[in-house]
């Protein structure tokens, strides 16, 4: 397996590898020269990056692989334009959603499967695709005591606790929605309701924030198929969150959970699960969607295209 990526630290991507290679599936994966990460303090990747980058993809496709598997859209044209290997696509969702969606439509016509996180984003195309989540590490995540947790993250056992996941900067997250539905769901609480920004830490570390928390925040923009959701479902934190991309799908029958469109449906969802906490039935749907059964769905992926 020859694997393009823009970003080789992907966590998500690097536990694709890890359990591909379980399924005996093993490759090599090339990055595009430049920096990938589009910040105001950091230069983006150019054009001339990716025309770079795409000689030492065409040498590549002359080694002994079976599948180019272009990971996100950008990688796409450099994946087509070999011309010795099959090309199986998987799209993120920004590479779909966003600046460079345009590209990414065109680049999915001609590849030989294409995969992307949900059903909204298989909607956006018009070829087939293979709906197929990031999975979540199941043995990672696993429910556990708040009130233990809460002692280990150093947080307040009187008051209620809305995780936000994210770095307050990052936009399409809304961190001022957040703070907007916490402080009115803070007025409606018979209890301190506190907001807690956690970012940084180990991703080892985070089951202990999903157990230690009263709900998982999600007020997004624009999502494919957060891990954040189905990480909280593994350890059985309700969530509540806007109608972004695969998050209704994953929470049917998770209770309590809520999907809302509105600030009100996000202060109402907040104050359903705050005012009586208790723990959500999510452990049970997250498996649908755990790294054992996408590395499963992805290797059937790779064997229907040589076939």
């Amino acid at each position: 397996m020859l694997n393009l990526v823009t970003n080789t630290d992907a966590r998500f991507y690097n536990e694709q590898l890890r359990v591909l290679r379980d399924h005996s599936v093993q490759g090599e994966t090339l990055a595009p020269p430049g920096n990938h990460v589009a910040r105001e303090s950091v230069t983006r990747r150019s054009a001339t990056d990716y025309l770079r980058f795409f000689p030492t993809v065409f040498k590549k496709s002359f080694d002994d692989y079976d599948i180019v598997h272009a990971n996100y859209g950008l990688t796409a044209p450099m994946a087509l334009a070999q011309p010795n290997l099959p090309v199986v696509l998987t799209l993120w969702g920004s590479d779909l959603l966003g600046e460079y969606g345009w590209l990414s439509r065109r680049c999915a016509r001609h590849c030989d499967a294409v995969v992307v996180m949900s059903e909204e984003m298989a909607a956006e195309l018009d070829v087939t695709c293979h709906v197929i989540p990031h999975g979540v590490d199941c043995q990672r995540f696993n429910p556990a005591p708040p009130a233990v947790a809460r002692d280990r993250v150093g947080w307040n056992n009187d008051a209620r606790h809305v995780l936000f996941p994210y770095p307050p900067s990052r936009e399409v997250k809304d961190y001022p929605r957040a703070e907007r539905v916490v402080e009115a769901a803070d007025e409606r609480v018979d209890a301190p309701v506190e907001l807690q920004t956690v970012y940084g830490v180990d991703h080892d570390d985070m089951s202990a924030y999903y157990n230690a928390a009263d709900v998982l925040l999600l007020p997004s923009k624009s999502e494919g198929s957060p891990n954040s959701v189905k990480e909280a479902m593994a350890c059985n934190l309700p969530v509540v969150t806007t109608d972004v991309g695969d998050v209704r799908e994953r929470l049917d029958g998770v209770s309590p959970s809520h999907v809302c469109t509105s600030d009100e449906e996000l202060v109402d969802g907040l104050v359903d699960v705050l005012a009586d906490p208790r723990r959500s039935n999510g452990r049970q749907a997250a498996r649908d969607v755990s790294l054992e059964r996408m590395g499963e769905r992805l290797r059937t992926v790779y064997d229907t295209v040589l076939e």
